[in-house]
Parts: structure tokens; sequence; C-alpha cells
């Protein structure tokens, strides 16, 4: 877009000057972070056994978790987005509600939950929950899957449904329809949905201290490997994983935006 009025000049400075003052906040944030951050600490990293370890379990974790929140996301961002039922707006406000919960709230309530006594028979009766593996991926598919939720509940929305009815009209039942005309169309929303939710499931921290716990060589994960080095006061290995994560974070941000320019194109 340009300049098409001088009167439009004003406008046009103030709304560049904010985004770029923030996306120059972010590059200072990212700037100070490497400069703290120097090589010793990051060898003394890689070469530690538990935050290997940490790094590998945050992986997996985050990539399990990011295809259950897509498993549960997708379906249900069609459902809302496509159809009319009773209870419809109390669904669409209760998919939010792990967004605008306080994210210890969120590890204390899974932690209650499995505390009550419907909770504590599936714990003895199948396998346990806190304070375990399986912990860490509840906690982040919880939070993970409302922002895919809303992600994917956009993209379907900017969808044209008249494609869907045209399909329908031919003969091909709803399932189909979807599978064969709407989900290929929704690849981008997909692309997006998914590394946000990988990021988020790798950077959550809050619900997993409480449920899941920061026990070394257990449950610890890099944002409790954080956590863990500053309490006992490792600044510098602190920054160390802290940088370890921007540089996983900056390579699922371009793994999606490879994935979805690939997706589109023709």
């Amino acid at each position: 877009m340009t300049l098409s009025r001088p009167r439009d000049g004003l406008f046009h400075l103030s709304i560049m000057s904010l985004a770029l003052a923030y996306a120059l906040l972010v590059l200072l944030l990212l700037g100070a972070m490497a400069l703290r951050t120097d090589l010793a600490s990051i060898s003394s990293i890689l070469s530690d056994q538990a935050i290997r370890r940490a790094t590998l379990l945050s992986l997996t974790t985050s990539t399990l978790s990011m295809v259950i929140a897509l498993w549960i996301a997708v379906p249900t961002a069609y459902l809302l987005s496509r159809y009319e039922f009773f209870g419809r707006r109390l669904v669409d406000a209760l998919v939010d509600v792990p967004i605008a919960l306080p994210p210890l709230v969120v590890g204390l309530g899974l932690l209650i939950l499995f505390r009550t006594p419907a909770g504590a028979f599936f714990e003895s009766r199948l396998f346990a929950v806190s304070y375990e593996i399986p912990a860490i991926v509840l906690a982040q598919v919880v939070v993970a899957t409302a922002f895919a939720i809303r992600t994917m509940r956009a993209t379907f929305d900017q969808i044209d449904p008249r494609h869907e009815d045209v399909a329908r009209t031919l003969g091909m039942s709803r399932g189909r329809a979807f599978r064969t005309i709407t989900l290929p169309e929704a690849r981008k929303g997909v692309v997006a949905a998914g590394t946000i939710a990988w990021a988020r499931s790798l950077g959550e921290f809050g619900p997993i201290l409480v449920f899941a716990g920061a026990t070394r060589m257990k449950t610890e994960v890099l944002p409790t490997t954080i956590y863990l080095e500053l309490s006992t006061g490792e600044l510098g290995r602190a920054m160390g994983v802290a940088v370890l994560m921007v540089a996983l974070a900056l390579a699922a941000l371009i793994v999606a935006k490879l994935c979805g320019a690939t997706g589109v194109s023709r």
C-alpha cells in the first residue's frame, strides 16, 4: 500500500511507528539474550546429560501434544464454524478458558482433577498421570488445543461453504466433502495451528510445574530447566537453555513458513 493522499501521511506514519517500535523491542530482546550468552554456557548445557534428556523430552512431548491438539482442534473448529446447535456459544466460550486462565491455575485445576475420586480411580486402574510424563503432555494439550482451535476457527470462517454445498448436491457426504474439499483448502491454517500448538507446548511452564513437577531426569523439560538453573543461581546456564529454546522456536516458524508456501504452490 502506498501513501495515496498527503493527509494520510500522519496516519501511516503513526501505525508504522508503532509496528516498528514493537519489532525493535523484540529484536532488542533477542539481541540482549544473545549478548548475555557465551559459548562456554552453550557448550556446558549441550554436554549435560540432564539437559539433553530435558531437550529430548520437550521435543517429544511437544510433538505429541501438537498431534493431539490438531486432532481435537480441526473437527471442533469446523463444528463451531459450520453448525448451529444448542449450547454452541457455551462451547465457544469454554474452549477459550485455558487461554484466559493464569497458567498456574490450569496446572492446579489438573492436579485437583486427578485428586477427585474419578481421577484417583483412573490412576489406580489405568496408569499414573500426576508428576509423570503423561502430566506434561496433558498440561501442554489443554493449553495448546485452545490456541489451535482459535486458529482453525478463523481459517474455516474464511473458506466459502458453497464449495461443500455444491459437492453435496452431487451426492457427496458431509464427511467426504470435508476431507476432500474443505480440509485441503484449510492446509495453511492447519500448518499455522500446528506451529502455534507446538511452540506453545514447547514453552509451557506453569501448568507443567504444578501438575508434573520439575524432577531432574524424570519430568524436567526445557522451561523447567530454566527455572531450576535460576533457582540455583546459574544465570549463564539458564540463558543458554533460553537461547536453545529460541532457536527451536525460530526453526519451527521457518519450517511452518516453508510448508505453508509449499502447500499453496501449484
